[in-house]
């Protein structure tokens, strides 16, 4: 899959979440998502970008949510 595609969807579900008045939780809940939806090759890919700094086009809330969550998402 193609990391713009990605993208868009993790932005996705950062917009879903970032209405959450509890932010800690709506990071949780980012991380959580992606977790349980998303096939561990889509989140090793978006883990392999964000190493590579290819951070410009994440919500700065998805960006938050899989630096303070990530070793939930790289399993």
């Amino acid at each position: 899959m193609q990391i713009h595609t990605l993208v868009t969807m993790a932005n996705r579900i950062g917009q879903f979440f970032e209405s959450y008045s509890d932010r800690d939780e709506a990071l949780a809940e980012i991380s959580n998502h992606i977790h349980k939806f998303w096939d561990p090759r889509m989140r090793r890919e978006l883990l392999s970008q964000m190493d590579a700094g290819a951070t410009v086009d994440l919500l700065p809330i998805v960006v938050d949510a899989i630096a303070a969550h990530r070793s939930v998402l790289a399993v």
